[in-house]
């Protein structure tokens, strides 16, 4: 059983910044490439940042420059710093990993629960 487990989302003017992570835990052999997405209410789930095993990263056009996701290895820990955040940012964040499982080797891609992030005066 794998597990991917994010905080840090919460309430935040615009302007300000907020720090999410993800932690993945389980029968894990390898995690190649994790990801953030969102998903506004109305609107359908779009991809936020995503960055491979060796760090090579790509970025939505509308995070580029405020955004960067980063991840460590050996915690299995992926992790999105998100700066001068607007409300069109608003929006339920959720992680998600391609993951090698030690049990048959079966590679699965997995979702965490979702953290709420939302920017407001």
């Amino acid at each position: 059983q794998v597990q991917l487990v994010e905080s840090g989302g919460g309430l935040v003017q615009p302007g300000g910044s907020l720090r999410l992570s993800c932690a993945a835990s389980g029968r894990i052999l390898t995690i190649y490439t994790m990801g953030w997405y969102r998903q506004a209410p109305g609107k359908q789930r779009e991809l936020v940042a995503s960055i491979t095993r060796d760090d090579s990263t790509n970025y939505a056009d509308s995070v580029k420059g405020r955004f960067t996701i980063s991840r460590h290895n050996a915690n299995n820990t992926v992790y999105l710093q998100m700066n001068n955040l607007k409300p069109e940012d608003t929006a339920v964040y959720y992680c998600n990993a391609d993951i090698m499982e030690r049990a048959g080797f079966r590679l699965r891609n997995y979702w965490g629960q979702g953290t709420q992030v939302t920017v407001s005066s």
